[in-house]
């Protein structure tokens, strides 16, 4: 008898804001597919990493657990596969596994992909054409378009597993991340002009010397690469930025659209195989990131932009269709939820919870209010962002700068109510004195009940 129990597609692209997405009232672009997701399921409207660069990230959603217990804190540092992963768990039970695409999360021995039946991945970043991939371990190069081909190789997997046992699949796309190369198919889309954002002339003022100090400005930090055109001669600074603006908009967009038509391939898909109903299919990014917000791209910090990952699902058996959800949710609950659709119950090591009646518009009276987020790459050379942790509740978030070189360090408080976009900190207002104090209990709550220790601050701040 065929194991009823639902399939599971978590397809997953790299560095796609949710404001790229029309789903989510993007006022750049349209995403037919991944709307089709959430017209016929849920839009998660407060997904939230809790480390947010791209490998730490991947590490919390396979294990279900924060940075500083997975062993996964910056770009630099590889998985540790023999630990317990949700792909383990599911093979464990029966299901049929499988990942194709990004992996970056290290490559060689104990840092390979485990728990899945078949992989196809990059090495690191990878390339958007004619990639290598390892396969099995196996090197080989794939000609062709990087998000065309993780979905071949994802759509033929589909086809050949065994119809009386349930699969989970991870089709991890490149795209769009850096350096934003479309293929020849979407090269002439989005020629008008493209809206700047309204943050985008922020000259940082009234906010934290991090700020200021970061390198992500978009036009004065870009490398030829990121436009690859020559930029008309005599532009002025502003000019410059106005112009690389869009260009880099316009290779961003073209290749989220690649990654829409492919998540179109793989519904379709479904559909045709008569899968739908029985199947789960998740469309999301592993975080944030700023358009042209702040005057930025790139992510890390714990602004809304980078720090909010676009989440749409459809399970028709159980997810009503169209609805939205506004609990917070964050990528260390992507295990759980995982496993709880394959009937297993959450390890007490997992540091996240399912989200699955979430979802299903059933939202526990005990959830969340509160998360803690840490990001630990300071200075890191490319882009000078400062190391940072926080607490972001519903209105609030409390963030602070710990490192004490090149210093000073500082804290931020926000007040998303009154100031949706982050430019006013009032940390120094003292009508938020009251908020100060119990944001910095709350920290200190989750930084104990997470098993985070370090780097506390200062008595005196």
């Amino acid at each position: 008898m065929p194991d009823r129990r639902p399939n599971i597609i978590f397809i997953m692209s790299d560095d796609h804001a949710a404001h790229a997405m029309s789903c989510y009232g993007s006022v750049v672009n349209e995403t037919p597919q991944m709307d089709r997701i959430a017209e016929e399921g849920v839009r998660l409207d407060n997904c939230f990493c809790t480390n947010s660069i791209c490998t730490p990230s991947r590490a919390s959603i396979l294990t279900g657990k924060y940075s500083h217990l997975n062993g996964v804190f910056t770009l630099h540092d590889g998985i540790d596969g023999r630990q317990m992963t949700a792909p383990k768990l599911l093979q464990d039970a029966g299901y049929q596994t499988a990942i194709f695409g990004k992996w970056h999360l290290g490559h060689g021995g104990i840092h390979d992909p485990t728990g899945f039946d078949r992989w196809c991945v990059l090495p690191g970043q990878g390339l958007y054409h004619d990639p290598e991939m390892f396969d099995q371990g196996e090197k080989k190069t794939f000609e062709g378009y990087a998000t065309d081909i993780i979905t071949d190789l994802s759509l033929e997997w589909m086809d050949g597993r065994d119809p009386d046992r349930p699969f989970f699949l991870m089709t991890h796309h490149k795209a769009p991340h850096r350096p934003w190369e479309p293929d020849e198919k979407h090269m002439d889309m989005f020629t008008d002009p493209i809206p700047e954002p309204p943050t985008f002339w922020d000259d940082y003022s009234n906010r934290s010397n991090a700020a200021q100090q970061a390198r992500m400005r978009v036009g004065r930090d870009f490398r030829p690469v990121d436009y690859k055109h020559e930029p008309p001669e005599g532009l002025s600074e502003d000019e410059f930025k106005r112009w690389a603006y869009q260009r880099y908009m316009q290779d961003y967009l073209r290749c989220v659209a690649s990654v829409d038509d492919n998540t179109g391939r793989m519904l379709d898909y479904l559909d045709e195989e008569g899968l739908t109903e029985d199947t789960l299919v998740i469309y999301t990014s592993d975080q944030g990131f700023f358009l042209g917000d702040h005057g930025w791209y790139d992510k890390r910090f714990m602004y809304e932009e980078s720090l909010r990952m676009p989440f749409v699902a459809r399970y028709p058996r159980e997810i009503p269709a169209g609805s939205t959800n506004s609990d917070i949710i964050l990528n260390t609950d992507f295990a759980p939820m995982f496993l709880d659709y394959a009937g297993l119950e959450t390890p007490a090591q997992m540091q996240g919870r399912s989200f699955r009646a979430n979802m299903a518009g059933q939202t526990p009276e005990d959830w969340r209010e509160s998360f803690y987020y840490r990001y630990f790459m300071h200075q890191d050379p490319s882009h000078n962002a400062y190391a940072h942790y926080g607490v972001r509740t519903d209105r609030y978030k409390l963030i602070f700068y710990y490192e004490e070189e090149p210093g000073p360090q500082e804290w931020e408080l926000f007040d998303l109510q009154e100031d949706p976009m982050e430019m006013n900190s009032v940390y120094d207002d003292p009508d938020y004195a009251d908020v100060v104090a119990e944001l910095k209990e709350e920290l200190l709550r989750l930084r104990s009940e997470l098993g985070d220790q370090t780097n506390p601050w200062p008595a005196d701040m």
